[in-house]
């Protein structure tokens, strides 16, 4: 009888998708850390590379370049302060607008209430106060598609269509005052409105009452075709 050959050696085992996924989350992280406390201009992609301990073609693989991997962390880092699936989840919840609303200021409040303020806020602080040729990014894939769901709470809300410049109006004094909250340093917050760092729930809650007021005055001032204006006060004669 004639011996049989070996079998061939195995190939070796290629990477698998969890551990792929885990290098780009690796990459993701570090990189929003650096840029977080030097830039994005100052911020090199050996620098990530090495901190990360991998090499520039993962990530180039995972993010096409150093400007793939800088658009993917201002969208992670907008998603840090207030996230697309959060919003959406409140906006499916079977509640009235103006409760939902609270619950979008409340999740907000509670990013910026955390003692040590994720990366991401101090990403989109850098990013607004200096905007980069990646600002549009941020723009159109975090910032849009969030503001969309919260105007159309506002809209109903308010009883008006989405596209009503009333809306408009109404999702800037949502959004802006929420948004302020989360990004301002702690330190600032702390000097500034020292019953935050006391007390931030309540000045959250205080703040949803302050936003929620607002609107129901904006309702007043825009009514929606068939329901009666708020009554006006009459003008005092004895002034201009």
């Amino acid at each position: 009888m004639t011996a049989r050959s070996p079998p061939p050696p195995r190939p070796a085992p290629r990477a698998t998708r969890a551990d792929g996924d885990a290098t780009r989350r690796q990459i993701l992280e570090v990189a929003g850390r650096l840029y977080a406390e030097k830039g994005f201009a100052r911020t090199t992609t050996k620098e990530i590379c090495a901190a990360a301990g991998t090499n520039i073609a993962a990530v180039n693989y995972h993010f096409g370049g150093k400007d793939g991997l800088y658009e993917t962390v201002l969208v992670e880092a907008h998603r840090q302060i207030v996230g697309l699936d959060e919003l959406a989840t409140i906006a499916r919840a079977p509640l009235e607008a103006r409760e939902k609303i609270r619950a979008v200021i409340r999740t907000v409040g509670a990013a910026a209430a955390k003692r040590e303020a994720p990366w991401g806020m101090r990403v989109v602080v850098r990013e607004l106060l200096a905007p980069t040729a990646h600002a549009d990014t941020l723009i159109r894939r975090a910032i849009v598609p969030e503001a969309q769901i919260v105007r159309a709470m506002v809209a109903e809300l308010l009883g008006l269509r989405p596209g009503d410049p009333g809306v408009d109006r109404g999702l800037a004094f949502v959004m802006m005052p929420a948004i302020a909250l989360a990004i301002v340093p702690k330190q600032v917050l702390a000097q500034v409105v020292p019953s935050f760092t006391a007390d931030p729930d309540a000045l959250v809650d205080d703040l949803a009452r302050y936003v929620l007021a607002g609107l129901e005055a904006l309702r007043g001032a825009h009514p929606a075709r068939g329901r009666p204006a708020a009554p006006r006060r009459p003008r005092n004669p004895t002034r201009g």
